[in-house]
């Protein structure tokens, strides 16, 4: 019946075979997104234990983020037709685990609940996650008309990020900043799901790159909110 139906209708099969693969890309990024979890942390307990990154200048702390960061991304361009891409990602966590110390031991050593903070963070940016997964699953338009707009607002945003460390440094603008990297990224988010659920996007490796750095982003961005807000030096 099958075999009958794929003959007068040729385009079933294919249909059903694109679908199981999408549905596949999309499963082995969540699986290796949940593992990427693992080297983040083990990098920002290092990061924190040892305060090697709290004792590092901000303008060199800022060159070894970009420089790392972009070096590893483009490691991991290279190398994600490969096994060894994965191994290239977990790295690149890692040394993202890494960078966050800076922000993780702020808030752990200027707020008595800081710990806290750091896991209703946590709390909300798997909130966010979830809620975005479920958007990029209901809509049934084409959104690949957003990238332009996305990518010219997270230029803006680090700009913006970068003009307030250096130059401004004002905690009202570092708030403001933020809220937009929270909205920004989320929007991200189900951007990039939403690429993976209409195969626009087939590589696992390259998909979970763009999802970790939506979350990490929004993490960020949510506990430096939190610490302004609701920290507490009591």
């Amino acid at each position: 019946m099958n075999e009958s139906l794929q003959t007068v209708y040729p385009g079933a099969a294919s249909s059903s075979v694109a679908l199981e693969q999408r549905h596949r890309v999309l499963r082995n990024t969540y699986w290796l997104l949940a593992l990427s979890l693992v080297p983040t942390v083990l990098g920002a307990w290092l990061g924190v234990s040892t305060g090697f990154m709290s004792r590092m200048g901000t303008g060199m702390s800022v060159l070894v983020f970009f420089g790392g960061a972009f070096g590893l991304m483009y490691a991991i361009e290279k190398t994600k037709e490969s096994a060894a891409g994965v191994a290239v990602l977990l790295g690149f966590t890692f040394f993202m685990g890494l960078m966050l110390s800076r922000l993780l031991a702020g808030i752990l050593g200027s707020y008595t609940n800081g710990a806290s903070l750091i896991m209703l963070a946590f709390g909300g940016t798997a909130a966010v996650f979830f809620a975005m997964a479920t958007v990029a699953t209901l809509i049934k338009r084409d959104l690949s008309g957003m990238s332009q707009f996305l990518y010219v607002g997270a230029v803006v945003i680090i700009v913006a990020s970068l003009l307030n460390i250096f130059l401004i440094q004002s905690s009202a603008m570092m708030l403001a900043i933020s809220v937009l990297v929270i909205g920004l990224f989320s929007a991200f988010m189900v951007f990039d799901i939403k690429r993976v659920l209409d195969g626009g996007e087939t590589n696992y490796i390259t998909a979970t790159l763009h999802i970790y750095l939506d979350l990490y982003n929004v993490f960020q961005a949510l506990l430096s909110i939190l610490g302004f807000a609701g920290g507490s030096r009591d």
